[in-house]
């Protein structure tokens, strides 16, 4: 079993990571400054040391000489965040194996642990963090979860990966589509709940005069129809996640047996007077402005800021321009699968149409127009005809998309300069160019790096 040291002097993060890597089978130490790693460094040979570039008292690059002179068979690799990206550069000239920049998911440093173990070759050096195909073992299946490469894709991981850990609420906002119970799942996958249960309740969907039921659940006989003993959602999710999607549409009522049941963690079911313990954690996920309603008094202000612990947007799908053909792809991926297709690409002219396209209803709409499409494919590849008629019809849009695939590109490559500190060498390998490419494409885009 490989043997890793994290030197990292946050906590909570450094616990998640040898959770996640101890997981993995790997035989995990943590420290928390460099003076603590000094002295485990003198029991113990590590296979790998995974640091962070600033500690307490020091940074991950001061370890570096020592390490490379007393174990020279000891794997480095240092996590940084984009402004230090130089740091770690320079670090790896004095034998360091690889960075990672933050933010990142645990899988995808987990690839790149891996490669530092096992490859002979230094091409997980330009590895792009993908971490799909990861996603199997890590405990979310990769037919749930799309991860994005865009600015606004790694930060809404680095904001999973941060909130996760705790049992603060969380209030997830954004458009229809996005992916709010995909994000819920996620935070829940990567939590200390994430082998109990995770209960997705539909608050839109719920008459006001049966949420109460729904909610606490009633004995039999309390009111016409309750046929047999139930327990509710909360019940249910006890241990574990309870989902609240579309909390805006709850009854004011409703919001005040909420509330109760999340301050004093007790509920009662209909008809019962004995009280139930339950220990869930609430992620609750809107399209509307909860605030404003706070406002109308319409949506009760303690409920929100109960409920509000800890927010986060799920950008739309225009603000991932350089995630579009990834998320593609992966649907594509999850649509073969689903329909026992062997369907391998999109035509040229498919992709255009993808990127002239707004798409209205972000991840959602993407996903099931991929579906319709690998239904409708007879061959290998999706060309036009297979998509749905409005998607087809992009092109002739009157106002110019945010979509193309010049924008795709340009996208692309200013997350790949970002990743490399503007090292045109580096960035060249990430987006698997020559570096005479990579010039050319600056100069055709007039980027200013």
């Amino acid at each position: 079993m490989p043997k890793i040291l994290i030197i990292e002097d946050d906590t909570a993060f450094c616990q998640m990571l040898q959770k996640f890597l101890t997981k993995h089978n790997f035989d995990v130490t943590t420290s928390f400054t460099t003076e603590e790693a000094k002295e485990k460094l003198q029991d113990v040979v590590f296979d790998l040391i995974l640091s962070d570039v600033r500690l307490p008292e020091g940074d991950g690059v001061d370890l570096l000489p020592s390490i490379k002179t007393q174990y020279p068979k000891t794997q480095v690799i240092l996590m940084t965040g984009y402004a230090e990206v130089k740091t770690a550069v320079d670090a790896m000239k004095k034998g360091a194996f690889d960075y990672i920049a933050k933010p990142f998911t645990p899988e995808s440093v987990l690839t790149v642990i891996r490669g530092a173990l096992n490859a002979q070759t230094s091409d997980y050096r330009t590895v792009i963090k993908d971490a799909n195909n990861e996603l199997s073992t890590s405990g979310i299946k990769s037919t749930e979860v799309v991860i994005g490469e865009s600015e606004a894709s790694q930060k809404l991981q680095q904001y999973i990966v941060l909130v996760a850990p705790t049992d603060m609420s969380v209030l997830l906002t954004g458009e229809s589509g996005t992916g709010k119970e995909v994000t819920a799942k996620a935070i829940h996958q990567k939590s200390n709940r994430g082998n109990k249960k995770f209960v997705a309740v539909d608050c839109g969907a719920i008459p006001k005069e049966l949420a109460t039921s729904e909610f606490f659940g009633h004995l039999k006989g309390s009111f016409t129809g309750a046929i047999e003993d139930k327990a509710g959602h909360f019940e249910a999710a006890h241990g574990g996640t309870l989902f609240l999607d579309e909390i805006g549409n709850l009854s004011y009522e409703n919001q005040v047996q909420l509330l109760r049941a999340i301050q004093e963690r007790k509920i009662k079911r209909v008809g019962s007077t004995k009280d139930i313990q339950v220990d869930v954690r609430i992620i609750t996920a809107t399209n509307e402005d909860l605030l404003k309603a706070v406002g109308e008094g319409t949506f009760r202000e303690d409920l929100y800021h109960r409920l509000n612990e800890f927010s986060i947007e799920i950008p739309a799908l225009r603000e991932r321009v350089a995630d579009l053909l990834n998320f593609a792809n992966h649907f594509l991926n999850q649509a073969n699968a689903d329909l026992g297709r062997h369907v391998d690409d999109f035509s040229d002219e498919t992709k255009q149409l993808l990127f002239n396209y707004n798409w209205p209803g972000n991840l959602r709409e993407l996903k099931n127009a991929i579906k319709r499409a690998v239904l409708f494919t007879e061959g290998k590849t999706i060309y036009p005809s297979c998509l749905p008629q409005e998607i087809q019809k992009a092109s002739e849009q009157t106002e110019p998309s945010k979509f193309s695939k010049s924008n795709y590109e340009k996208e692309r490559i200013l997350e790949a300069l970002k990743q490399t500190n503007f090292n045109k060498s580096k960035a060249a390998k990430l987006l698997q160019m020559t570096r005479k490419t990579l010039y050319n494409k600056i100069n055709q885009y007039q980027l200013e790096v």
